[in-house]
């Protein structure tokens, strides 16, 4: 598993829209979600330690863990699938462990609350991990500056489709729509410019 840490949270240039930019741990690799309007608040929050006078959807869960005996142990985003982001959160209760299903959205929410560590799944950072090429300062999708692992057969077992195709040029166009050129020297914690769908996370890609 790879660590990631929340970098910013930034709109959209094109359609205002939210993404959620998480920072590979000691990499210069990001991770970009797109995020509803609800969830990127919640998150901004207690990034901000903005005080709020009773307690928000994220807060409620949280301390309905806590009230059950249960410790949020840490948050994987481990897929993605059909364009969709996948998350788990880890929840230790005794000595059982349980994993729950959930949007990366809503995990991350839980995380900056808990105070626990994310994480993301190997091949989620090789497909759709985001380098900035440092002549150009453009987004460079997937691993070893190519626009993705899918484009080698020695590493995906045949030639990308055009469908893929598609959808990794629309990713890129994305990603190069967020004004990234102060990522490496600021990776802030409130709301820059970036981009989500409402209320999902699809990767062009989300959760």
């Amino acid at each position: 598993m790879m660590e990631l840490l929340i970098d910013s949270i930034r709109v959209s240039l094109l359609n205002h829209q939210r993404v959620v930019i998480l920072k590979q741990k000691d990499s210069d690799r990001y991770l970009p979600i797109w995020i509803g309007p609800p969830e990127a608040d919640a998150i901004a929050v207690r990034l901000q330690e903005v005080s709020v006078p009773r307690p928000l959807t994220h807060d409620l869960l949280h301390n309905s863990i806590k009230d059950l005996g249960g410790t949020i142990d840490r948050i994987v985003v481990s897929s993605m699938e059909n364009d969709t982001y996948y998350a788990t959160i880890v929840v230790q209760r005794g000595d059982k462990t349980v994993e729950i299903d959930a949007r990366p959205s809503d995990a991350l929410a839980l995380a900056v609350r808990a105070g626990v560590q994310i994480f993301a799944a190997p091949e989620v950072m090789e497909k759709c991990g985001v380098r900035l090429d440092k002549d150009s300062g453009l987004a460079i999708v997937g691993e070893d500056g190519e626009l993705s692992d899918h484009e080698h057969p020695s590493k995906s077992g045949g030639p990308v489709g055009e469908e893929e195709r598609e959808k990794l040029s629309a990713f890129a166009d994305f990603i190069e729509s967020l004004d990234l050129g102060d990522m490496e020297s600021e990776g802030g914690k409130g709301d820059r410019p970036s981009d989500g769908k409402p209320g999902g996370d699809e990767p062009v890609a989300g959760d």
